[in-house]
């Protein structure tokens, strides 16, 4: 038989029973809790401050950035002066280096003509004018460096071919600093003529005559160059590019050997006022005009004289040009030489230079 406390007890574990088994629960369950909120958009966004901020830091980043780039320019500066100046003063060495023989040779030359007691310099020319007192006959030496190859040319008389004038009349006409006078003529009709092959202007005056009677021709290329010799077809000298030039007898000197002189020549006449064009193996000129009282072979220098003296000199070609009276020699306005005939004779051609 159930007593009431006994019907009162079953009562009150029956309403306690959920509240101790969700204790229970409790006591070995436990679960993590976690809360997500959204607060980002409840942050507050960038003001005034926080751009500045920002802004300050990039320009210190770039005045960092640029500071470095200009160190780094002002370096390749510095090194591209250094390395500038050392170049130059490599190219300088090796320009003197390599005009030394040049200057050598020049030294060389220059020592077995003396002292000149005059010159004349410029960017075209320098000129060199030395006199020449062997003993047996008196005369001149001008030694002449063309660093323009048109500062030489050749005249022909004023009136064209036919007509003559003196060196000096040429010189001052064209303005030239010197001359002398040039090739051989022959007289006809009252007029004078230039001989055999001449070119003027880089064309022929009377067309190409070959070579004859021991005849050559001399002038200059349009390289700026003494040319020279026996030419027996116009290919043959159109091959050396001529500029001007004109004839007369003999060859003196060829590739630094004296050429034999026809026996006709050495004694018509002997001893002569004489004019010759010779080349140093540097394409410096030499010109010797010799004196003379007259033309009956008492007075000047004979061929092989003047031979060799060019040969002595150093000179590896020299021709001779026309003499006697025709020797002529111009220098800064003046008649330098003592013409035979008591004046200098009108020439049709003559060999010009200019400052």
């Amino acid at each position: 038989m159930i007593t009431p406390v006994k019907r009162v007890n079953r009562f009150f574990m029956l309403v306690t029973a959920p509240f101790i088994g969700l204790l229970v629960c409790l006591a070995f369950y436990k679960p993590s809790l976690t809360l997500n909120l959204e607060t980002q958009r409840f942050a507050p966004s960038e003001g005034p401050v926080q751009l500045t901020a920002g802004i300050k830091d990039q320009l210190d980043q770039a005045r960092s950035t640029a500071d470095y780039t200009m160190r780094a320019v002002s370096a390749s500066a510095k090194l591209y002066r250094e390395t500038t100046t050392a170049m130059n003063s490599i190219v300088v060495k090796a320009k003197t280096q390599a005009g030394r023989p040049g200057v050598i040779y020049n030294r060389r030359i220059t020592a077995k003509l003396g002292f000149p007691y005059e010159t004349i310099t410029s960017s075209r020319i320098a000129i060199e004018l030395y006199r020449v007192n062997p003993g047996t006959y008196t005369g001149y030496a001008m030694k002449i460096k063309l660093k323009d190859k048109n500062a030489m040319t050749m005249s022909l008389g004023k009136g064209g071919p036919g007509s003559s004038e003196t060196t000096l009349q040429a010189a001052s006409r064209y303005g030239a600093v010197a001359g002398i006078n040039a090739g051989g003529f022959a007289d006809q009709d009252g007029k004078r003529y230039p001989l055999s092959t001449t070119i003027v202007g880089g064309r022929y005056l009377t067309g190409f005559e070959p070579s004859y009677k021991d005849l050559s021709f001399v002038g200059l290329n349009k390289d700026g160059r003494l040319i020279g010799g026996k030419f027996y077809s116009r290919e043959q000298l159109d091959k050396l590019k001529p500029a001007f030039g004109a004839s007369f007898v003999p060859v003196l000197l060829q590739s630094g050997y004296k050429t034999e002189i026809p026996a006709k020549w050495e004694v018509s006449p002997r001893r002569a006022p004489r004019t010759a064009i010779g080349k140093y193996k540097d394409d410096q000129l030499l010109i010797i005009v010799t004196e003379g009282d007259n033309e009956n072979g008492s007075s000047g220098a004979t061929l092989e004289e003047l031979q060799d003296k060019l040969f002595n000199m150093g000179v590896s070609d020299a021709y001779n040009l026309d003499g006697g009276g025709s020797s002529s020699l111009v220098f800064n306005g003046r008649v330098v030489n003592r013409p035979s005939d008591g004046a200098l004779r009108p020439v049709p051609t003559s060999f010009l230079f200019f400052k």
